[in-house]
């Protein structure tokens, strides 16, 4: 971009920063600009009226020479009294008439062709008594308002300094310091000083002459300060030699140079910034398009269009359809499918189950139904009493399988309600409305559950292949099972961290491979390199509670014989980053033969030796 172009593109920047500030946002966009600081009376409004003062002393009937307020668009300022008169009443409203502070900016334009494009922020001055209205904390909130400002990568800092005060004591140079550590603030003679020799600042230092209070209380205009600033510089002994590089009008070259290079080097990253917001504004516009203001059924259109894209929204989550898949997380859908095939299955299997206990309730079922006579086979009606008391045992897990789903369903509507976050009573309708459909659902869905069971209770099929008492049934299911239980067969991979002592090597992570046969680890994905590899026979797996500090979920693999699992250690515990990842390892691990450990129920009544004596049956 040519110079002219980076001239125009000054005032392009500055009616960025206007347009967001008439409508009270922020851009999110680093615009940049050039911020003045100083101390308490340091001469900052000062150093501003030399840069746009000189308009004011010209014939006030001189055409393009004025200035405009953002509070009072359309008005034009030709005199720079009223200028003066308008920031002070603006603050004054603003702030009250005794020494406030705002956050809120003025917002003032020069047009002049005697000024450079500049875009500066005057800061109120660092102070540390508060006065008047002002707060106890007055230094603390305006240190926080100076920060929030030059703080910003963007923002070129204008520090104004007395020159008859020690820089080492500058409150202006001293914040700039802060903010750009590379800036080096000391020294004393104003000579070495200008010519940036005492440990100078980045950019250097700029000499200006202010108008004394003296002066302004003479009326001395601002064209014969520049004058009188002009003839210092040029008749000092110690500065003629560097007056073309003092001055105001220098300081303004030098600010319009430093401004229009920082916005050629930030531009690159404003213009990605700018796009990327183009993008989603467009995105956001498009739901919009059709509507048109006048349209008397603007709203209506609206309703049915929000409420017509949430339906496909939460079918698309649910049946995973549609041309747009979420590569970061799990949709609604897919959870759901886990909890049908991976975490029911582990409910399941959750269920108590003793051996012993079910020998002796087989043995009572069959004394109770011969009652006093002797019997010569088994009956039927003990073998039904003893599976319909199994069968009674699937509600609870199938109760909470449908839990599950419905509080994946209604995460699903409220993460689809998303897109309704512009208009809230709407989301919360229209999440009320959803929940309580299926809600309602719930309970028919768990009325037909528990209607089903009790079928499978009502008649008991034993003329069926499954059925251990069919013929051949059981060589058929030996057959199958062989045939599913493919050794080399692949359930699951992924990472796992083994929890070892740190006497024993520490926690490491390892990439896991689960067959049908063993446990396989290796140092990473490409499988190369392999760890070792534990078989599954007389494996089983029991949960570990979570240590105080740490942050994994832990579960345990142990050999029922009380052998070692791996290499001295009895049991293995291997770690996953949430909970959700533990019961879906459980479940590959249940696909594979390796069951949970049963818990042990504590008081159980033992039936009698002599009882299994008098059963010939269980014989």
């Amino acid at each position: 971009m040519g110079n002219r172009g980076m001239e125009d593109l000054i005032p392009l920047i500055n009616k960025l920063q206007d347009a967001f500030s008439s409508i009270g946002q922020s851009c999110n966009l680093d615009l940049p600009q050039i911020a003045v600081v100083g101390g308490q009376s340091a001469g900052k409004s000062s150093v501003l009226e030399n840069f746009v003062g000189s308009f004011a002393i010209i014939s006030m009937f001189i055409w393009c020479k004025y200035a405009e307020f953002l509070h009072c668009k359309g008005k034009k300022f030709v005199d720079f009294d009223e200028v003066r008169s308008e920031i002070e009443a603006e603050t004054d409203r603003i702030t009250g008439s005794n020494k406030g502070i705002s956050p809120i900016p003025i917002n003032l334009r020069v047009y002049s062709p005697h000024v450079l494009n500049l875009t500066l922020i005057d800061l109120p001055g660092m102070t540390k008594v508060a006065v008047g209205d002002q707060p106890q904390d007055i230094e603390h909130q305006i240190r926080d308002m100076l920060m929030q400002f030059i703080t910003k990568e963007s923002c070129l800092i204008l520090a104004v300094t007395p020159a008859n005060t020690d820089l080492a004591n500058s409150d202006a140079l001293k914040i700039a310091k802060e903010v750009d550590p590379q800036a080096a603030i000391s020294g004393q003679d104003a000579k070495d000083i200008l010519e940036n020799k005492l440990l100078p600042l980045r950019r250097g230092y700029i000499g200006v002459v202010n108008r004394s209070q003296k002066d302004i209380d003479g009326k001395k205009d601002i064209r014969a300060a520049l004058a009188a600033e002009r003839k210092f510089f040029l008749s000092h002994p110690a500065y003629r030699h560097m007056a073309e590089r003092m001055g105001t009008p220098h300081l303004q070259k030098a600010l319009n140079q430093q401004l229009t290079n920082h916005i050629r080097d930030t531009l690159p990253g404003l213009r990605s910034k700018l796009q990327s917001q183009l993008l989603s504004l467009e995105k956001e516009v498009e739901e919009y398009k059709n509507f048109r203001p006048d349209d008397p059924t603007r709203k209506t259109k609206a309703l049915l269009q929000m409420v017509q894209q949430f339906g496909v929204d939460f079918e698309k989550c649910i049946e995973g359809s549609g041309d747009q898949v979420d590569t970061n997380e799990l949709s609604g859908g897919a959870k759901i499918n886990r909890i049908f095939h991976e975490r029911f299955p582990f409910e399941l299997v959750k269920i108590v189950f003793d051996e012993k206990e079910l020998r002796r309730e087989i043995s009572h079922a069959i004394k109770n139904v011969h009652g006093v006579r002797t019997g010569l086979f088994t009956p039927d009606l003990a073998f039904e009493a003893i599976v319909k008391k199994q069968i009674v045992k699937l509600k609870t897990p199938c109760l909470k399988c449908i839990d599950l789903v419905i509080q994946e369903l209604i995460n699903t509507v409220r993460q689809c309600t998303n897109k309704l976050n512009s208009y809230p009573r709407l989301r919360e309708e229209t999440e009320r409305i959803v929940t309580t459909h299926v809600r309602e659902r719930e309970g028919k869905t768990k009325d037909q559950v528990l209607l089903l069971i009790d079928i499978e209770l009502s008649y008991i099929n034993t003329n069926h292949e499954d059925f251990i008492g069919f013929a051949n049934a059981q060589q058929r299911n030996t057959a199958a099972n062989k045939k599913r239980a493919i050794p080399n067969q692949v359930i699951r991979k992924g990472w796992l961290t083994i929890n070892i002592s740190i006497m024993k090597g520490g926690s490491k992570e390892y990439w896991f491979v689960l067959t049908a046969e063993s446990l396989s680890w290796y140092k990473d994905e490409e499988e190369k390199e392999k760890k070792y590899m534990l078989p599954l026979d007389n494996l089983k797996i029991r949960d570990v509670e979570k240590g105080f500090m740490s942050t994994k979920h832990i579960f345990a693999i142990f050999n029922t014989e009380q052998r070692n699992v791996y290499k001295d250690l009895r049991q293995i515990e291997l770690a996953c980053d949430s909970q959700e990842d533990v019961d879906s390892w459980k479940a590959s691990f249940l696909r594979a033969g390796v069951y949970p450990e049963k818990d042990q129920v504590s008081g159980r009544v033992h039936f009698c030796s002599n009882y299994a004596n008098l059963d010939v049956y269980m014989d």
